[in-house]
C-alpha cells in the first residue's frame, strides 16, 4: 500500500495493494492502523455513496463550523476529483489540485478539513463512496460555484449537469468571511 503526499499538506493519495487472480480481486479499502501510519489519522463517522452520469459536477463543497475530512474512492467508472485550499492565510489559498480516481485504478484520496471538494464524472456514470470525519449538516454547508474565476479550475466538461443548489452556489469573493483561517493568521487576510 502506498501513501503519496501532494503539494497540499494533509491531502494524500492512497494506492492500495490489489490482489488479483482468475476469480477477480481483493483489496483493503480501509485499515485504521495502516492509514494512520500513512498519514491519515482520522476518525470517520459517516459513509456516503453516490452515483452520477457523465458530465455531472458535484461541488465545490465544504462545511464551515464542522469541517469534514473525506476519504474518497470510486467503485465504478471514473471521476476528475478536485481539492481547493480555502484556508485563508495558507500559502496554497485558492489553489486547486485534481486527481483521476476510478474503479480501475483503485486509488483513494484523503482530503483533510479545510478544503473544498468537487467531482466531475468522466465516464458514462460513476459510483463513489466516501467516509467523513464529521456529520453532514445542511445548515453548515459552504458551496462555491464550480466555475469561480478566482479559482479557475480546468474542468474536463464545459456544460456540466448541476444540482439546483450547486447552480446557485456563490463565488469565494462573496463568502470570504465564511472561509476557515489557518491557525495563527489574522482573519483579515
Amino acid at each position: 500500500m502506498k501513501f503519496i503526499t501532494t503539494p497540499f499538506d494533509g491531502v494524500i493519495v492512497i494506492e492500495p495493494d490489489v490482489f488479483r487472480d482468475e476469480r477477480g480481486f481483493f483489496l483493503e479499502t480501509f485499515h485504521a492502523r495502516k492509514y494512520r501510519e500513512g498519514g491519515v489519522d482520522a476518525r470517520f463517522v459517516q459513509d456516503n455513496h453516490s452515483r452520477s452520469a457523465y458530465g455531472t459536477i458535484r461541488g465545490l463543497h465544504a462545511q464551515r463550523l464542522h469541517p469534514q475530512g473525506k476519504l474518497i474512492r470510486v467503485l465504478t467508472g471514473a471521476i476528475f476529483d478536485v481539492v481547493v485550499d480555502i484556508r485563508r492565510g495558507s500559502p496554497n489559498y485558492l489553489r486547486w489540485l485534481s486527481f483521476e480516481l476510478s474503479g480501475e485504478n483503485f486509488r483513494q484520496l484523503y482530503i483533510p478539513p479545510g478544503f473544498a471538494h468537487g467531482v466531475c464524472v468522466t465516464s458514462e456514470f460513476a459510483e463513489l463512496e466516501y467516509k467523513c470525519t464529521d456529520f453532514y449538516d445542511p445548515r453548515d454547508e459552504l458551496r462555491i460555484v464550480w466555475n469561480d474565476p478566482d479559482i479557475a479550475i480546468q474542468w474536463p466538461v464545459r456544460d456540466p449537469s448541476l444540482s439546483p443548489a450547486d447552480r446557485d452556489a456563490k463565488r469565494v469573493a462573496d463568502q470570504i468571511d465564511l472561509l476557515p483561517v489557518v491557525a495563527g493568521v489574522r482573519s483579515g487576510v
